[in-house]
């Protein structure tokens, strides 16, 4: 991904180009194949190019538009480049890059040309002639796009770190963002900085001497229904529109790296990848798989199923061993500032030699199988379908798949009737996961009760059906995994998600429940219409087993580290979290006990990110109260660096 910088100052002073040396080492790691700026009165931007199409080599950034008047900023792909081309034929032409075509598109539409942008995609636009700035994002939240306003100043970037080290400021912590992290994820349109502001997906921010506001320009249609006759039908309706996810994801200049775990998400890309580039409608140098698998973990057995691909393609792929990485350290551990808790861990799961192994290769994107799980019927969840017809007084259909899912769930038929009726009741205690969560503070679960119970809400009696909320619920979690991931500086890759594609969604959202999920049957949709393309292996294989051991054996590992942790939590001190009562938990954790360990793990993630910002003097909650606790984080690290 390319990274963009901005600052637009209202009240018309010029823009000091000093602050631009500043920003550039920070942004330069992600942008290797060069930096462009422009400073122009009350407007500065700063762009450090990352080139992932074979269009982008050509074009020039930012992009100055003469009859609108507007400066644009451009981080993306534009996946309906021909539609939009063909629109637009009097101003741009097939090789056209991407910007050149969304600049045509906000001279003819204005900011309603967001609605007709498909792809994945940052985009600032300084109009000159409506004195407006707007920062807008696509659908599904892939890229970032962060901006704070200050007084008559505001400033955007892709990447947070700028904005937070170059402020003159410390922020306070932002507790909402803390609250969705320790439970799953922060929203989409936060960020841990009070006053930097996430532009949220699907939608866009304006912002001018008088006002601002934060707008969708799109959203799916809950009117929108296909119905056909025959399985056949929607079979072929699936691999078009996935076909045309992967082609779209395929447009390289570059070799193409797809991760291939071996599952029914990932296989799958990998395989309508290979006959798309047979069948000649997409040509990237090469496509190649990486896999991961660890023997020492029994219950992850992969390779079984990956090598199945790769004996399809007639050629293996690249291998990591998770379980001989993780007992090294990278060279790539530095002493680089974190501006999330994503980044906090250091380099991601990729190690030294994998990254040396992309470099080597010339990789510019992956293809990654996320999403596919919550779009294709993953997880077997049948009360959105039986909700439907419960809501639409359809009691035969009810009935019919009731008795269906209660033989495929081993469960009495009351039983999952209440399921379903349960979703309509308004809930009012806590929800299972604050259950389990009993070191959270009362105060903080007070303070933060919007942000816990937004996240369980009951369907609603009137309005969209219910599989549709259902939906709306899935995609809603999905953008703030999204959100919560940060680019990787030491690792260049642009992640592409096919079933995040928005053409797909609105057809997997749009047909009945029953050909996505079947009774005893997941991803019955997938299975049917892939026959003759994914090995039958993969076709036929069970669920993907959940790799449990590893947090037990972090555990195990590092308790003597965790108990000095946890006894000088900066989140105890901020008055967040019990520290005694979360090491009572990781106790039972330890002992054997049942407990929700994932969640236990959050607050150490937390924690430990909070002392990684110690050093950086940031955050003006942790002063004075936690000077301690942190400074002995710092004073760790050094002895562990020295």
């Amino acid at each position: 991904m390319s990274v963009q910088f901005g600052i637009l100052n209202l009240d018309g002073k010029p823009v000091r180009a000093e602050l631009f040396e500043k920003v550039l080492p920070m942004i330069a790691p992600y942008g290797p194949d060069g930096t462009n700026s422009y400073i122009k009165n009350n407007l500065g931007v700063l762009f450090c190019a990352f080139h992932s199409t074979p269009e982008a080599v050509r074009e020039t950034q930012p992009h100055m538009s003469l009859r609108s008047g507007a400066t644009l900023t451009w981080d993306g792909r534009l996946d309906n480049r021909a539609e939009l081309v063909r629109g637009l034929s009097e101003s741009v032409t097939s090789g056209a890059a991407d910007v050149s075509i969304v600049a045509a598109a906000y001279e003819r539409w204005g900011k309603d040309c967001f609605e007709k942008i498909v792809g994945d995609w940052a985009l600032s636009i300084w109009d000159q002639n409506e004195r407006t700035l707007f920062l807008a994002k696509d659908f599904a939240g892939i890229r970032n796009l962060y901006y704070t306003v200050d007084n008559a100043q505001v400033t955007w970037s892709t990447i947070l770190d700028p904005l937070v080290l170059t402020a003159g400021h410390t922020f306070g912590l932002n507790e909402e963002y803390i609250a969705g992290l320790l439970m799953d994820y922060p929203g989409a349109h936060l960020t841990p900085y009070v006053g930097i502001q996430s532009v949220p997906p699907c939608s866009y921010f304006s912002i001018s001497a008088h006002r601002q506001s934060t707008r969708k320009y799109w959203d799916f249609d809950p009117r929108k229904q296909i119905r056909y006759r025959s399985d056949t039908e929607y079979e072929e309706h699936f691999r078009t529109v996935f076909s045309e996810s992967v082609s779209r994801r395929l447009r390289s200049h570059a070799p193409i790296l797809a991760e291939l775990s071996g599952g029914m998400d990932s296989s799958s890309i990998v395989c309508v990848a290979d006959q798309i580039i047979a069948q000649g409608k997409a040509c990237p140098p090469r496509l190649d798989t990486v896999s991961r698998y660890d023997d020492s973990e029994p219950n992850w057995d992969e390779r079984p199923y990956f090598t199945k691909v790769e004996e399809k393609r007639g050629r293996a792929g690249y291998h990591i061993d998770v379980g001989a990485q993780q007992k090294t350290e990278s060279a790539h551990e530095g002493d680089y500032f974190r501006a999330t808790p994503d980044s906090s861990a250091g380099p991601p799961p990729p190690n030294d030699r994998f990254i040396e192994h992309v470099r080597n290769q010339g990789y510019r994107a992956l293809l990654c199988g996320i999403g596919g799980d919550e779009a294709m019927g993953g997880v077997p969840n049948p009360v959105p379908e039986l909700a439907d017809y419960l809501i639409g007084v359809r009691f035969r259909q009810l009935a019919s798949q009731l008795k269906k899912w209660c033989l495929a769930q081993r469960k009495p038929w009351m039983h999952v009737l209440f399921e379903v009726i349960r979703d309509f009741v308004p809930r009012t205690g806590l929800p299972e996961p604050l259950k389990r969560a009993p070191w959270l503070r009362s105060d903080f679960l007070k303070r933060q009760r919007r942000t816990f119970f937004e996240k369980y809400r009951s369907f609603a009696l009137f309005g969209p059906r219910p599989s549709f909320q259902s939906n709306l619920s899935t995609i809603a979690a999905m953008r703030d995994e999204l959100g919560f991931k940060s680019p990787d500086r030491f690792l260049c890759l642009e992640r592409r998600y096919p079933y995040l594609d928005r053409n797909l969604l609105e057809f997997v959202y749009a047909i009945p429940g029953e050909q996505i999920l079947r009774p005893g049957q997941r991803r019955s949709l997938m299975r049917r219409a892939l026959r003759g393309i994914d090995p039958k292996e993969i076709l036929e294989r069970k669920r993907k087993a959940f790799v449990a051991r590893a947090p037990m054996t972090y555990l195990a590992n590092d308790w003597a580290s965790l108990s000095t942790l946890i006894h000088q939590m900066a989140l105890n001190s901020l008055g967040i979290i019990d520290s005694e009562k979360l090491l009572e938990e990781l106790q039972k954790a330890r002992s054997g006990e049942v407990v929700s360990l994932p969640h236990l793990l959050r607050p150490l993630v937390a924690e430990r990110w909070l002392r990684s910002l110690a050093p950086w003097k940031v955050l003006n909650d942790l002063e004075p109260c936690n000077k301690t606790a942190l400074q002995s984080g710092a004073d760790a690290r050094s002895s562990v660096q020295a």
